[in-house]
């Protein structure tokens, strides 16, 4: 079991998310989108999605530097693991919040909005149920293992088995007494990073890079806005 879940599952969801991003460039591109539901509602929307985004992002920055960024690094410029383990608490434990809470308001708009919940599928609601408990199970394994004066560090155990992976050398051993809770965190994340190309969630690979480089748009006003002549001859 602990071969399945830590050396061979990864790999698994990693070539659901690959071949899935593929089929949806080259057989999907109209439906590569996040079926904005703002037209139904906006009120709700405009303050919950920001509130979401903006935590989800803090949360992702969070997960890589803590999972692919060694403590030997860190210790290079001074950041004792005391420092570390502090900013991960406090820093993690906002950033989730705000996704929470987010996430909490989008959740309660697409079930009490009848338009909004009449839109949404099957596939949106595996989605919900799947980000979730990925996000409930990752702040629950945290607070629930942290403290002020010491923390568990998951940077000697699960942080070197992620960073394995890449390397295709999956240090399985390294999960052995890992806290049930992180265990359920990363075996729920990885579900989630492989459901990313079969649902709304692929619209976070659209990112608007080319806004940044795309020339200005030139707008012009005619002068003269009577018909043309010879236009106005074909009217009469």
């Amino acid at each position: 079991m602990r071969t399945l879940l830590w050396g061979v599952l990864p790999y698994m969801m990693f070539a659901l998310l690959i071949s899935g991003t593929v089929w949806r460039w080259r057989y999907d591109q109209f439906g590569w989108t996040t079926h904005s539901s703002e037209i139904y509602e906006s009120k709700i929307l405009k303050i919950a999605s920001p509130m979401f985004h903006y935590g989800i992002l803090f949360v992702l920055a969070g997960h890589l530097l803590g999972l692919f960024v060694p403590a030997a690094w860190t210790d290079a410029i001074k950041v004792d693991e005391h420092v570390y383990q502090l900013f991960s608490l406090y820093g993690g434990t906002v950033a989730g919040a705000v996704a929470v809470v987010g996430i909490a308001m989008l959740l309660y708009r697409r079930r009490f909005r009848a338009p909004v919940f009449r839109a949404t599928t099957a596939n949106d609601k595996l989605m919900y149920l799947v980000l979730v408990s990925a996000i409930a199970l990752g702040m629950w394994a945290k607070l629930a293992h942290s403290a002020l004066d010491s923390s568990y560090n998951y940077r000697d155990t699960i942080a070197p088995w992620a960073r394995s992976l890449f390397r295709l050398q999956p240090d399985t051993d390294l999960m052995t007494g890992v806290p049930l809770l992180f265990q359920m965190h990363a075996v729920v994340g990885m579900a989630l990073i492989a459901l990313v190309p079969y649902t709304r969630l692929i619209h976070m690979f659209s990112a608007p890079v080319q806004y940044l480089f795309r020339p200005y748009i030139v707008y012009r006003s005619r002068e003269d806005t009577s018909p043309a002549p010879a236009f106005d001859q074909r009217l009469r």
